[in-house]
C-alpha cells in the first residue's frame, strides 16, 4: 500500500497498515492544531491518553500556576505508541464521542 503525504514533515512509519483512521495508509485527513506531549495511558482499543504541562496565569495573585493537557488520540497499527513514549499528535474531524486527534510520529 502507498504512504501519502500527510502535510507535515514528519518521517513515514516503515510498516504498512489497514486502518481507515490512518493518516498515512487511510482516508483520515488531519488539519489544525499540532502537540507534543507523553503518552500515559495506553489501555484501550487503537488509542491512547497524551499529556503535556502547561502554564496557566493567575491574575489575582500575579502569578503562574503549573496544569496538564490531556487529550485521547488515536494509535494506528503502524505507529504502535506506548506508554512513556513521546509523540506527535495532530487534530483531525472527530473519530469518536472523545477522540479528535492521531499520533503522527513517535518521537523518542
Amino acid at each position: 500500500m502507498k504512504t501519502k503525504n500527510i502535510g507535515v514533515e514528519v518521517p513515514k512509519p516503515k510498516v504498512t497498515c489497514k486502518d481507515r483512521h490512518c493518516p498515512f495508509h487511510g482516508t483520515l485527513k488531519i488539519r489544525g492544531r499540532i502537540f507534543t506531549g507523553k503518552v500515559v495511558k495506553a489501555g484501550m482499543h487503537k488509542t491512547v491518553s497524551v499529556e503535556w504541562p502547561r502554564l496557566f496565569y493567575l491574575p489575582k495573585y500575579e502569578r503562574f500556576e503549573k496544569r496538564k493537557s490531556r487529550v485521547k488520540a488515536h494509535n494506528t497499527d503502524c505507529i504502535k505508541a506506548k506508554v512513556g513514549d513521546e509523540v506527535k499528535i495532530m487534530e483531525s474531524k472527530p473519530i469518536s464521542k472523545t477522540k479528535n486527534f492521531v499520533v503522527i510520529e513517535v518521537i523518542k
